[in-house]
């Protein structure tokens, strides 16, 4: 299981190969001259792809017994199996014939992290390939899937040719990918995405398409790409990329655009990667970790701790989760922690080793028990927060009862206010169905995480409240199940912070 975990390997069934490969011959009429299998595994997309009569025919594969499998199961003259590295090998100077070059696989459905853990050697020499800065470089903005780091590896290498490509990987992967060609000036002609049903194919749950690009070797581009079910290929099902230097999800949306720049910051919650430790709950009044343990400390730095499966409903003040918080802000010493809270720096000295084991190098070089994700604004007394995981995200007011801050975790982000009623003001806002509808326009609901800083920075609050009268305010709260208590007088200091916001925005 390791092994098939570790190299990704998910073999595509002949049948759905043959038909993937017809499609590309009847429908989209490709002809190529040359055909390159970059992972060809056992050989089911070679041996499909004898139908375009090509003169030349490669299969790269690092499983040696695979490439002996490959050799009997592909049995032509015309197909040379190679038993080697993708990340080390180059295809394009092994071809002849470069009149148009066909470029077709399943590549390895892995990320780079899962690789690390399992200490594989089967990955790309680690790199910021897409050149991120900053803490994304260093935390899960990075991670990325070796699937798309190879087309991205092959559409640098085939760039500036009339080759096609054409990938059966996440449709997550497609839309990075698609993203990546813009921003690098990759010319091609068009880019499209056939979606097909992954649990039936390969029996697991994801969001799967074959991607299907065909480069230029002219000045050409695309702001638009084309989305197909690979069952009814005839017709268009939805679209998306960049219209006025944004992307959208959904191109052809009607919906009220919001998009410009967020007046207030949104913030991820913390993140420490030791939950069995930091993690809290309660019972009969005393404190319990993850490993069932009681623990008795201090309760200075013990805060409510609101995770992402907790968003339920739009106003959230009892907690039945509590979170250790080490800093005020990231790479904070943590030496005062001993004496002003000791019973705690005990506790969490008993649990060094596993705050030393976490992998994340972000924990290389801090101080002892260090947290990410910390700041002035973890402090705020309110916040309106929303899980990054929902397909349909509720915004809720976070506050606790005691006046201590709500904390969040890193999977879920929020914005912050001085007063309960300004926080309420933003759920209503955020929750009412105009934005909500231009959320979906601008986020994709088939992503491990819809809703992300990058989604809802985009909103801008100056639009929300020009479309939003106080009636559709009162209409949300009904529709939440609230109490009648949103004012006139509330929305229109909340609409003063809103130019107060824009002018530091712009300040």
């Amino acid at each position: 299981m390791t092994v098939k975990r570790e190299y990704g390997d998910y073999q595509t069934p002949l049948d759905f190969a043959q038909k993937v490969c017809t499609y590309l011959k009847n429908c989209r009429n490709i002809k190529p001259s040359a055909i390159i299998e970059p992972t060809c595994g056992i050989g089911n997309f070679l041996k499909s792809s004898l139908i375009f009569q090509a003169d030349e025919y490669y299969g790269i594969e690092i499983n040696s017994e695979y490439c002996e499998m490959c050799k009997k199961f592909v049995n032509s003259d015309r197909v040379k199996i190679i038993n080697s590295d993708f990340f080390s090998f180059s295809s394009r100077s092994l071809i002849k014939n470069k009149r148009q070059i066909l470029v077709i696989g399943n590549p390895p459905w892995v990320t780079n992290s899962t690789l690390s853990a399992l200490d594989s050697n089967n990955m790309p020499v680690k790199a910021n390939f897409k050149n991120l800065k900053g803490i994304e470089a260093l935390t899960g903005a990075s991670n990325f899937d070796i699937c798309e780091y190879m087309i991205l590896q092959l559409l640098s290498e085939y760039r500036d040719t009339n080759a096609v490509i054409s990938m059966l990987c996440k449709t997550s992967v497609a839309r990075n990918v698609f993203k990546e060609m813009k921003r690098n000036g990759i010319d091609f002609e068009s880019c499209d995405v056939l979606e097909f049903d992954a649990s039936k194919i390969f029996g697991i749950n994801a969001s799967a398409c074959v991607l299907i690009i065909r480069l230029s070797d002219k000045p050409n581009s695309s702001d638009i790409c084309s989305v197909y079910d690979f069952s009814h290929p005839e017709t268009v099902k939805s679209r998306f990329g960049y219209s006025n230097g944004q992307f959208y999800s959904n191109l052809d949306s009607n919906t009220e655009s919001f998009d410009g720049q967020c007046c207030f910051e949104w913030r991820q919650g913390v993140k420490h990667d030791c939950s069995k430790v930091m993690e809290l709950t309660v019972q009969d009044g005393v404190f319990h970790n993850g490993k069932k343990e009681i623990v008795q400390i201090e309760d200075d730095i013990v805060f409510p701790l609101i995770k992402s499966s907790m968003f339920k409903t739009p106003i959230i003040h009892n907690f039945c989760k509590y979170v250790i918080v080490t800093q005020k802000k990231a790479r904070e010493e943590t030496g005062h922690l001993q004496r002003e809270v000791p019973k705690t720096w005990e506790y969490l000295n008993e649990n060094r080793s596993l705050f030393e084991g976490r992998k994340s190098s972000i924990y290389r070089g801090v101080p002892p028990f260090s947290m990410f994700g910390v700041g002035d604004y973890s402090y705020s007394k309110y916040k309106v927060g929303v899980s990054g995981f929902y397909k349909q995200p509720l915004f809720s007011v976070l506050y606790s009862d005691d006046g201590k801050p709500v904390m969040t975790d890193d999977t879920s982000y929020f914005i912050c206010f001085d007063h309960y009623d300004m926080a309420y003001i933003a759920m209503l806002l955020l929750n009412s169905n105009k934005v909500q509808c231009f959320l979906s326009s601008i986020a994709f609901k088939d992503a491990k995480r819809p809703f992300t800083k990058k989604v809802l920075e985009r909103l801008d609050f100056d639009k929300i409240v020009d479309s939003l009268d106080i009636n559709e305010l009162i209409i949300t709260e009904h529709e939440l199940k609230l109490p009648n208590y949103v004012t006139f007088e509330m929305y229109e200091r909340f609409k003063l912070l809103i130019d107060v916001g824009q002018m530091r925005l712009f300040a």
